[in-house]
Formats: C-alpha cells, sequence, structure tokens
C-alpha cells in the first residue's frame, strides 16, 4: 500500500467516525466514545495534512496546465513562480504526512505516574531517590505539569526508600515515558569520612495513568487492609487506622498508601497506582506478550545496568542509550532536562521512521 491509499483509507476512517460520535455519546457507552473520540483527534491532523496536499497537487497541475498555454512573458514568469512555490510546498507537506503517519503512541496525551525506588548503594541510593524526585519535580514546575505524591516511604538518612507521583500534562508522558530504568550516580556520600566516590543506583519506573472506563477492576478481586501509618504525617499518625493496603488478587499485585490522613483518599491513591499498573499489563499482553515491562524498566538497579549516569566530580551525566554527554550535571538536578528528553525524543523518531521507510 503507498502512503497516498493509507492516507485515503485514514480520510474515509475519520469521516466513518465523525458520523458515528454523535451516537456512541448518545448511548451512554463511555468507552467506546472515548475511544473514537481519542482516535478521530490522532487522525485530523493527518487528514487535513492529506487534504491540504491534495489542494496544493492540484494547483500544481493547473498552475503547470496554464504555464503550458500562455504566450505572454510577464504571465509565464509568473506561472513559474508559481509552480516552484507549490512544488515546495507540496515537498514540505509530504514529509510532515511521513512524521504524522508515525504510529502514536497510546499512551499520548495521558497523565504519568512515576515510581522511583532506591536500589544498590544502601542510604545513599535512598538519598539519590529523592534527589531524582527533586529533579522530576522541578521538570515539572518549569512545563507547568502539575506534580501530586501519591505514596512516599521516606529513608532515615534522607530520600526516600520509595516514591510514587502523578504527573498531570498534556505533553508528560510523551517526555516522561523515556526516564524508566536504573539511574546512576557516582559521588563522595555525605555519610563517607574519607572522600571516596561511591557508585549507587535507582530506579524509576513510569507508568500511564489510567482512568476507571480503561481498567475494570472486579471489587470482588481485592483484599483490603487498613492499619496504622507510621512515619512523619503529623497527630494523625499512630492514632488512625488510615493506611490502606490494596492486594489484587488475580495478579498478586500490591499497593500500599499512608500519606494522607485519610483512610478514604488513601484507597483513591492506591486505586489508581493500582490501576496504572493493571492497565500497563494489559497493554504488555497486546504487545507480542512481553514480560512485565516494569520489571524490565527497572530491571535489578545494579550499577552494570542502568540508561543513564550522573558523575558529580566532573559535572557530567551521560544517557548511555543514545551516546549522548553534557557537562552541566547541576542544571540537569535543578530541572532543565529538556536537552536529554529532546534528544531522546528526535532518536525515537528517527528510529520510527526509518522503520516504516
Amino acid at each position: 500500500m503507498t502512503m497516498f491509499e493509507r492516507l485515503a483509507d485514514l480520510e474515509a476512517e475519520l469521516d466513518r467516525l465523525e458520523a458515528t460520535l454523535p451516537e456512541l455519546y448518545a448511548g451512554g457507552d463511555q468507552r467506546a466514545a472515548a475511544d473514537a473520540g481519542r482516535r478521530a483527534s490522532e487522525l485530523r491532523p493527518v487528514v487535513e495534512a492529506y487534504r491540504t496536499h491534495r489542494e496544493r497537487t492540484q494547483a500544481l497541475a493547473d498552475a503547470r496546465e496554464m504555464l503550458e498555454a500562455e504566450r505572454d512573458g510577464d504571465m509565464r514568469e509568473f506561472l513559474r513562480d508559481e509552480v516552484v512555490a507549490q512544488e515546495r510546498a507540496i515537498e514540505a507537506l509530504e514529509a510532515e504526512l511521513k512524521e504524522l503517519l508515525i504510529p502514536k503512541d497510546p499512551n499520548d496525551g495521558r497523565n504519568v505516574i512515576v515510581e522511583i525506588r532506591g536500589a544498590e548503594g544502601g542510604d545513599e541510593a535512598n538519598i539519590w531517590a529523592g534527589d531524582l524526585y527533586r529533579m522530576y519535580e522541578r521538570y515539572a514546575e518549569g512545563r507547568r505539569w502539575k506534580l501530586e505524591i501519591l505514596s512516599s516511604q521516606a529513608s532515615d538518612m534522607g530520600g526516600f526508600r520509595d516514591v510514587t507521583f502523578v504527573v498531570k500534562g498534556a505533553d508528560a508522558w510523551a517526555r516522561l515515558k523515556h526516564e524508566a530504568g536504573p539511574h546512576r550516580v557516582q559521588r563522595v556520600p555525605a555519610t563517607e569520612s574519607q572522600g571516596r566516590i561511591h557508585t549507587s543506583a535507582a530506579t524509576v519506573a513510569v507508568l500511564p495513568e489510567a482512568e476507571e472506563i480503561d481498567v475494570h477492576v472486579d471489587p470482588n478481586d481485592l483484599e483490603i487492609d487498613v492499619y496504622r501509618s507510621s512515619g512523619p504525617g503529623g497527630q494523625s499518625v499512630n492514632t488512625t487506622d488510615s493506611a490502606v493496603r490494596i492486594t489484587h488478587r488475580p495478579t498478586g499485585l500490591v499497593v500500599t498508601c499512608q500519606d494522607e490522613k485519610s483512610q478514604l483518599q488513601n484507597k483513591d491513591k492506591a486505586m489508581r497506582i493500582l490501576r496504572a499498573r493493571l492497565l500497563q499489563i494489559e497493554e504488555e499482553k497486546r504487545q507480542a506478550e512481553l514480560s512485565d515491562a516494569r520489571r524490565s524498566q527497572v530491571k535489578g538497579g545494579g550499577r552494570s545496568e542502568k540508561i543513564r549516569t550522573y558523575n558529580f566530580k566532573e559535572n557530567r551525566v551521560t544517557d548511555h542509550r543514545i551516546g549522548l554527554t553534557l557537562h552541566s550535571l547541576d542544571a540537569v538536578l535543578a530541572g532543565d532536562l529538556d536537552p536529554i528528553v529532546d534528544a531522546l525524543v528526535q532518536a525515537e523518531r528517527a528510529e520510527q521512521l526509518a522503520a516504516e521507510g
């Protein structure tokens, strides 16, 4: 199938979706209506560019026909300029269409749930997990995303044993999905008395947040336990059974939340995390029966398994997947992640274009 045959099919698909959307909304099938609306939104930019290309192609054919018939010198010069302009516009549109035809990530536009855990390195790994959290917090602030902590377990020496938070923003998934994996740090820990450089790591998992209509959770499949929370949290800590642990029996997934003073709020946050993990499992089954992607993201957190290294002595950050090295660690930890994220997005796009080509 040629590119333009494919575009014609997509135009016909958009026409059908726009004709049936009112019926879906009126019928009350929220999931079908949401899926159809999302698909129509994906198709509109492609189809609009295709229609513009078709108009430009017709305009080029008309200009060439007029040029062939025209005898007046000034008019011929004008028409020659028109032919060149239309050819350039068509060339640019075809390049745009090739990019628009790259398959869209089904999670684009979703909010993002990020989990950071201290891995290899003991207390220093937990401190590093806290540093990574603050890096993403500052990055979110710079892009005017909203960030909300869902669950956290503070470390005695600072940082977090684990912290889970949601990032809300239209392009949050597109720009954060590449952060998944082990992040290695090389520096002199605050606890090191002899100034020796230590290597430790924290793992980052990135999940799309699922809506209730995306994942059906049978209440009968849940085992919900409540218990007294521990750690920082004000007067209610250790006095009320506000902490919640939810076990999803079919999958064995366990989620705990104790940050809020209200049991209801903790349960709501735990369910958000659970739905995100269940959505990921569903998507993995659709994508060639891959093993647990969250496990592949975080792997073992060992020093040899890393996506990025942060070296404090050299003020260096290296992303090992694309071979990018920046000597601006201080800026990156202050939230200036765009140079790395932009490079990762461009690498992904180049790989997709090569595959489509």
